[in-house]
């Protein structure tokens, strides 16, 4: 004897359960439930998702289609994906409205940072979400280079408009000094820049704004804990001890002025020989997941050194590793990793959909 089929009323208390990723709140609750069809055996609904949970996308309709089919085996269930708006009203002249601000950090230069920014923000951006990227690296200002990037902000009323690179709005202080020429600022003046950057920027409604720090454990973290409230920093570093020591001290620093780590990153990996796709362990393995277990923070993953990644970032070309065959699994898995990262502290504790928003 074969299952009855629901009525509707009983499909939509399945669906109330279903939640967004953005907020870990009902898509019922939240109205993202934008069409639902049932005729006989066939169910069909539009799931409308914010551009901020972009990378999860595919991931969160398939989640939907198992929880309908577990409840009702007989349904034959088809989602559809829409954009749903969700923004709250701010009040007053904005420079910035950012719902996620993540700062990348690292304990030491030489190990990839502002590449590691560079790639996240270009990885949000290219599965659909709204990406800011802010070069707070203001002694060594790479992210111009590595995006290709040569033109000069410009004023429109009493706002600086960021340069639009790879769908992205960036800033840097790259852009504002004469290549070659060296920044020497003190405490004061770096903080007076930061709020330029932050206050002063027509970034407009932005899912994600990733700030690349400077390395080391300065006072730019201080700095930015007051000026905004970060949602979190992503730490990177290598995996050799060395460089794991200094890892630990940005995840201190970063605590200390009560940011919360999301996630580790471990670059430089391993080497991936282009000729034979050998693996090389140059700077041993594993040593970031060990660490970021120690100290209980999410590991979003690894990046191996692939020369024609190297050869992109010194042509300026950073976005276009998305496109590699070797880089492309690793880059996608890094960023889908820190929103999930995102999503499921949100399960865990709902959030309000709410703005950081500097005036």
């Amino acid at each position: 004897m074969s299952e009855p089929l629901p009525a509707e009323s009983a499909v939509r208390d399945v669906l109330a359960q279903f939640k967004d990723p953005e907020t870990g709140r009902g898509i019922a609750q939240l109205g993202q439930l934008h069409r639902l069809e049932l005729n006989g055996d066939r169910l069909e609904i539009t799931l409308g998702l914010t551009t901020w949970s972009a990378p999860l996308w595919e991931e969160t309709r398939l989640e939907l289609i198992a929880l309908v089919n577990r409840r009702f085996p007989a349904m034959k269930t088809a989602v559809e994906l829409a954009v749903h708006q969700r923004k709250p009203e701010p009040l007053g002249e904005i420079g910035l409205t950012a719902k996620t601000a993540i700062a990348v950090g690292s304990g030491k230069g030489g190990v990839g940072k502002s590449s590691v920014a560079a790639y996240l923000a270009a990885g949000l951006c290219r599965a659909g979400c709204q990406v800011g990227l802010m070069d707070a690296d203001v002694y060594g200002p790479s992210i111009p280079h590595l995006l290709g990037c040569r033109e000069r902000p410009v004023m429109l009323g009493n706002r600086i408009q960021p340069v639009a690179a790879e769908g992205m709005k960036v800033m840097s202080m790259g852009f504002l000094v004469p290549p070659g020429e060296a920044v020497v600022w003190r405490g004061p003046m770096l903080h007076a820049a930061l709020v330029q950057f932050l206050r002063d920027t027509a970034w407009g409604d932005l899912d994600y704004l990733i700030i690349d720090m400077p390395p080391g454990t300065g006072d730019i973290a201080l700095s930015l804990s007051q000026l905004l409230p970060m949602t979190g920093a992503v730490v990177v570093c290598t995996p050799q001890d060395v460089a794991l020591l200094d890892a630990v001290k940005a995840v201190k620093m970063f605590h200390k002025v009560n940011i919360d780590v999301l996630g580790m990153v471990e670059n430089m990996s391993f080497f991936l020989c282009p000729n034979c796709d050998a693996r090389h362990d140059i700077f041993g393995s594993g040593g970031a997941k060990r660490k970021a277990e120690e100290l209980n923070v999410p590991f979003l993953g690894e990046l191996p050194l692939i020369t024609a990644l190297r050869e992109m970032a010194d042509r300026g070309q950073i976005a276009a590793a998305f496109e590699h065959e070797a880089a492309k699994p690793y880059l996608e898995t890094i960023c889908r990793s820190l929103v999930k990262s995102l999503a499921a502290r949100h399960r865990e504790k709902p959030v309000l959909p709410t703005l950081t928003i500097l005036k």
